[in-house]
């Protein structure tokens, strides 16, 4: 179905990913929250083993080798949760390019197709509706009062979820957010 100003109405899912390093396939957390309607629905959370051992972002997501070398690859997790992500309609993130893009190098990777899900981008809504200096995740989680644990890819996706639903009782629509899809790369 093509993403429209019903999108709001379906269901769709908030996905967080925190990366170990610059390279899109080295995810090390994913956070994933359902959208049902106008209602938060359930949550689901895994670290995952990068491809590599080293951690760059250690400072950024508190995550070193030691919590993620026991970890399941990336490979073993996606279809764990593909009853999860089955009716799921479209996915949001907050800046949602850098999600996309660290989602399909995992899929490309792991030798898995290709995500055909729409995203929508809760940065560009809140740079679209909100009158900030700053739209970061953190700050727009102040501006709505949501608690978040910035950097945990459950609570960044679970905040993202919910400043989908305050963007959409402030006006936005979700076809206001979709990003465009990638074209691809001549070779």
């Amino acid at each position: 179905m093509p993403p429209n100003k019903s999108l709001a109405f379906q269901v769709g899912c908030a996905i967080d990913f925190e990366t170990s390093s610059t390279d899109p396939s080295c995810a090390c957390s994913l956070g994933l929250t359902r959208i049902e309607g106008e209602k938060i629905g359930d949550s689901y959370y895994t670290l995952l083993r990068p491809p590599s051992s080293v951690v760059h972002f250690f400072h950024i997501h508190h995550l070193s080798w030691n919590d993620l070398k026991t970890a399941p690859l990336f490979a073993e997790v996606w279809p764990q949760i593909s009853d999860y992500l089955q009716d799921v309609q479209f996915f949001i993130a907050h800046n949602a390019s850098f999600d996309r893009r660290v989602l399909n190098a995992c899929l490309d990777y792991a030798h898995l197709d290709a995500s055909k899900l729409p995203f929508l981008c809760t940065l560009k809504g809140a740079r679209k509706v909100l009158s900030m200096r700053s739209h970061s995740l953190d700050k727009v989680c102040e501006y709505f009062h949501i608690s978040l644990n910035h950097h945990n890819a459950a609570s960044d996706a679970q905040a993202c979820a919910q400043i989908y639903l305050h963007l959409l009782s402030l006006g936005a629509s979700a076809q206001s957010m979709l990003l465009k899809e990638k074209t691809p790369s001549i070779k």
